[in-house]
């Protein structure tokens, strides 16, 4: 794995936008949520794209597909948030990133039928943008599959933690996106560490590092909205 994120810039759709690549290389499997390569399964990559606001392309996996690398299977994910003030945490070799945009609050058990609220104006312009926090985790040691899934729950625990100290008034947004990652296991056939909840040694490690990523984002959306 090198040594954590690159930012690139494209021009799309008449607007400058940033994508982060982590290149995690042979030898990982991940968990993800993602339009692309998500579910669980070797992946060597993860690319976090910015988009447009209102984006409404018909083909967004094929879309990320054509910004990561070409060679090899990757995890790709999208958000309206600009993705250069992205933050990063680590515990215990635990390492997190997030990208937090905070401008559509989403209740997940909300009433049939509610409607959540519309995105709230940029200062100054009359486009909006969704928010959506995308968070990518990589845990150091191999993890079955039932320890990924734990993960992943663990990950939206700690996210939904940092943005109720922050006051916002939603478990998070309905576009959030989740990947870990992990190194396969051994040639031997270890299972892999067996728990992945807040709990667990390497679960309580996702929670910090997750939790601190997702609150150093949230605070610095608040202070540039």
């Amino acid at each position: 794995m090198n040594d954590g994120p690159v930012l690139g810039l494209r021009t799309e759709d008449g607007a400058r936008l940033g994508a982060l690549l982590w290149e995690f290389g042979p030898g990982w499997r991940m968990i993800s949520s993602a339009v692309l390569g998500g579910g669980i399964g070797p992946r060597e990559w993860v690319l976090n794209a910015q988009v447009v606001a209102g984006y409404s392309r018909m083909d967004p996996a094929e879309h990320l597909a054509a910004l990561g690398p070409a060679a090899s299977a990757g995890v790709g994910m999208m958000t309206a948030a600009k993705v250069e003030r992205y933050t990063l945490a680590a515990d215990g070799g635990v390492r997190a990133l997030a990208t937090v945009g905070l401008r559509v609050p989403t209740w997940a058990a909300a009433p049939e039928g509610a409607q959540d609220p519309e995105p709230a104006p940029l200062l100054g312009h009359r486009a909006t943008v969704p928010g959506t926090i995308n968070i990518i985790v990589a845990v150091p040691v191999p993890m079955t599959d039932a320890a990924l899934v734990n993960a992943v729950m663990t990950v939206t625990e700690a996210k939904t933690q940092a943005l109720a100290e922050v006051g916002f008034p939603g478990t998070g947004t309905a576009s959030d996106a989740v990947c870990v990652a992990a190194p396969i296991g051994s040639a031997t056939g270890e299972p892999g560490e067996p728990f992945g909840g807040p709990r667990s040694t390497w679960g309580a490690r996702v929670a910090r590092a997750v939790h601190s990523a997702v609150r150093q984002g949230a605070d610095d959306w608040d202070a540039h909205r």
